[in-house]
This record gives C-alpha cells, structure tokens and sequence, in this order.
C-alpha cells in the first residue's frame, strides 16, 4: 500500500502553469502534483469564504476575488496541459470543480458583493441578498464534497491509503454554513425589526409628525414580534449568546418607541405651534400686535425651551444606549464566529 497523507487536498486551486505538458509515473505522483501546495490556497480560499459572508470592507472582498480568480485561470490551465493519469477522467472532474467555482467567483460571488451595497435599503432586498450568498455557499461546498469524493475514488482504485486531516476543506466548510446559518437567521429576525427604526428617524428627519406616529408604532409592534420569535430560535449548540444580544437590541427598540420617541414627537409639534406663532407675530407690525399675541408668544418660547431641553436629553440617550446595544450585537456576532468557525 502506498501511503499519502492528505493535508488539505479538499481545494479549488492549483498553481503555476507548466510551459509543456507534464506527465506523471503513478497515481501517487498525479495526487501529488495535485496537491503540491494546496495548503497555502487553501487557506486563502477560506479567508475569501469568510470575507464574503462576514466583512464590511467591500474593496478587500473584491480585491481577494480578483486575485482567487487569477489563480483559478492558471490552475485550470496547469492541469488542462499536464497529462491525466490512467486517463482522463479524473482529470476532468478536477476540471470541472474549478471551472464551477471560477464561474461562482467570477457571477454569483461578483452579484453578491454588488447586492450586499443595496441590501441595507429594504428587507427584502436584504433577505435576497443574504439567500444569494446562502446558495453561492451551497454551491461550492457540495462541489467541494463532490471533489473529495473523487479524490478518495481515484487514491481507493490506485491503492493509496489517505490519511485523514480535520482540516479538510469541505469539512470545515460545511460547519461554517451552519453557522453561518444560525446568524443569518437572526440577522434577518433582527433587520425586519431594525428597518422600522431607520424609518422612523427618516420621518424625524423630514419632521414629518404623521410618518413619525405611523412608523414609532410599527417600531413597537416589530420590536415585540421579533422578541416572540427569538423564543423560537434554538442557539448553535448551546451557545445563545447571541440570541441575548438581537434580545437587548429588542429591548431597546421597544423602549425607544414606548417611552423616548413621543419627547421627540412632542417637542417637534410644539416647535410647529411655535413657529406658527411667531410667523404671525412677525408678519405683524409692532405697533398693532396685542397683549394676547405677546404673552402667546412668551409662553410659547418658554414651552419650546424646556422641550428643546428634554429633546436634546432623550436625543443624546438613544444615540449613547443604541450605540451601547448595537456594539455588544456586533461583538457578541464575532465571538460566536470565532468559537465556531474552524479556524485556519
């Protein structure tokens, strides 16, 4: 029995191309060629993958894409030029898990990224993009499997005993899209609540009184469905951790809406009253205004100072409480994906 251990030959990825054809004395020699340095873009396809699913910095996802994609090329053309072993066919199922995933890299992955710069504006074009990415994943971890497949076929029919590694790629990817899967299941819970607070300071924004009850209200009722159905989400494993988290963001949401936002809604209908008053008494000359617009007017200033004060104080807590709550989500996510995700 010939004996090959297998570092991490589970990959997309081989490397320089030869200037001839290259042929090989025996299956162990094929398997080698194939997985000379296989560790090395391995790990850089695994940076990519979590890249995708994890980074905010858009220009470093596209920059690891383009240069995964030169590789791609120069792989399959190093194997399209070096001879197969035993005939062609396990060659051409090398070929072919590259080719799927230098098509991923080079459409899906590409619409992804260009997705994900829109997807902040709606739930659904969220949803769309999280989905995308989910099915991109899907496609390249049941290639991965299929080419590990076809590697134990090949070294099994040749007598070549492979000696396991945990490290094998279409392992660690497989564990990582469940992951993956337990925290995009939460993002979405936690974007359908979110998206009605970006809403509501939109109409804020607007002084928009009408837009700001309609939303602060659709605020409340999402922040109360999303607590239910975070009941119904079981943790990965046993870690809930980050359930608790999107629970506190929750918490805060309803809190804003029950108690903070009618001080800010509040002062923006006295500050209408307010500047109603005072363009009449403008439009007013001096000499002809009244006791009674006066004294409204004074009464008035006074009501718009103390509202201005308590406007500035709940305006100034929700920024410091949801910059608070959103911190500990953001953090508590990258710990979760720390403990869980396989580690290089």
């Amino acid at each position: 029995m010939k004996a090959l251990t297998k570092l991490i030959f589970a990959s997309l990825f081989l490397f320089s191309i030869f200037s001839s054809a290259q042929s090989f004395d025996s299956a162990l020699d094929y398997l080698e060629f194939i997985g000379k340095e296989q560790e090395t873009v391995t790990k850089n396809t695994w940076k990519y993958t979590k890249a995708v699913a994890h980074s905010k910095r858009d220009k470093s996802i596209s920059k690891k894409r383009k240069v995964l994609i030169k590789t791609v090329e120069r792989a399959i053309a190093k194997i399209e030029k070096a001879n197969g072993f035993d005939g062609e066919d396990y060659k051409k199922n090398v070929l072919n898990h590259m080719r799927l995933n230098e098509s991923l890299l080079k459409k899906e992955y590409a619409d992804i990224v260009d997705m994900k710069a829109v997807a902040e504006q709606s739930y659904d074009l969220m949803e769309a993009y999280i989905l995308a990415q989910e099915l991109a994943d899907e496609k390249m971890t049941e290639s991965q499997i299929e080419y590990e497949k076809n590697f134990y076929a090949f070294a099994e029919k040749h007598k070549i005993n492979i000696i396991e590694n945990e490290n094998d790629l279409g392992k660690k990817m497989a564990i990582s899209n469940k992951v993956f899967d337990h925290t995009n299941t939460l993002y979405l819970i936690f974007f359908k609540v979110y998206i009605n607070e970006v809403y509501l300071w939109e109409a804020i924004e607007k002084n928009d009184v009408s837009g700001i009850q309609q939303n602060t209200n659709a605020l409340n009722q999402a922040a109360k469905d999303g607590l239910e159905i975070l009941k119904t989400v079981k943790p990965y494993k046993t870690d809930k951790s980050l359930i608790l988290a999107y629970k506190a963001v929750f918490n805060f949401f309803s809190d804003e809406s029950d108690n903070q936002i009618p001080v800010i809604a509040d002062y923006l209908i006295l500050n209408e009253d307010f500047e109603t008053i005072k363009s009449t008494l403008d439009k007013t000359p001096e000499k002809k205004r009244t006791k009674a617009q006066i004294d409204a007017y004074n009464k008035k200033t006074k009501e718009i100072n103390k509202a201005a004060a308590n406007y500035n104080k709940v305006n100034a807590s929700l920024n410091k409480n949801r910059q608070k709550v959103f911190l500990k989500m953001e953090t508590t996510k990258s710990k979760l994906l720390s403990r869980h995700v396989p580690k290089d």
